[in-house]
């Protein structure tokens, strides 16, 4: 079990309560000190303060990700607020709990987490004939190659993340442009259009489709010409 926390007082609490329920607890303070352990350690669950001396623990948890680490992850934050739950949910933690908490309420969500078999997150996520490989940062549709920026990968995954589910720009820009983004929603239509000419129009498809009034979605059935 990895514990990262900053907080002398609250990592040696978390510490003790763990070893007291059998865990053989590793310690650390900072981001940095969490990716390398997550890459060295083998680990049974991870449990992650968002908020510690960089990279944050949003960050630390999607880089774990990137890399293939599926690790369960609890994420701890200070803050009872959506932004923080969906961020760190966005990010690839497995569950949240808010500060102050019960040691019992912890105690059972990591029973929870360790029971669920390790790689039940799917590493590459497929949809008809498009796949996308969120460690690898490859997207292919139909066996070929699809290029992507990065904001055009994000959007991506989350619409594939979501298929079949009307997306509202504003759930779109919350995701993947994040929460202090301060520009107008006409960014995603724009990055919408990007999307359809490289992974809709070469391939004959139509799968990104515009729900007036309301937002976006990923038709999860193929469209002509998607197959080949």
């Amino acid at each position: 079990m990895l514990v990262v926390e900053d907080d002398v007082k609250t990592a040696a609490l978390l510490r003790r309560g763990l070893e007291h329920e059998g865990y053989a607890v590793d310690v650390v303070g900072t981001g940095a000190e969490a990716l390398w352990a997550a890459a060295e350690l083998a680990l049974d669950a991870v449990v992650l303060d968002a908020m510690i001396p960089g990279p944050d623990g949003f960050a630390v948890c999607r880089r774990m990700r990137e890399e293939g680490r599926w690790v369960p992850v609890l994420m701890l934050t200070a803050r009872d607020g959506v932004a923080d739950r969906v961020a760190g949910l966005d990010a690839g933690a497995d569950d949240y709990l808010v500060k102050p908490f019960a040691f019992d309420e912890l105690f059972a969500r990591l029973r929870a987490l360790v029971r669920r078999p390790l790689g039940a997150r799917p590493a590459v996520l497929e949809i008809g004939a498009l796949r996308l490989d969120p460690a690898r940062k490859v997207v292919t549709r139909a066996g070929r190659a699809v290029g992507l920026s990065p904001k055009e990968f994000a959007l991506l995954e989350l619409f594939m993340r979501h298929p079949d589910e009307v997306l509202s720009r504003q759930q779109i820009l919350d995701h993947v442009w994040d929460f202090a983004y301060a520009g107008t929603s006409n960014v995603v239509d724009v990055y919408v259009g990007y999307l359809r000419e490289k992974v809709d129009r070469p391939f004959g498809a139509a799968s990104i489709e515009t729900v007036r009034g309301h937002g976006y979605r990923l038709a999860a059935g193929e469209g002509p010409g998607a197959s080949g």
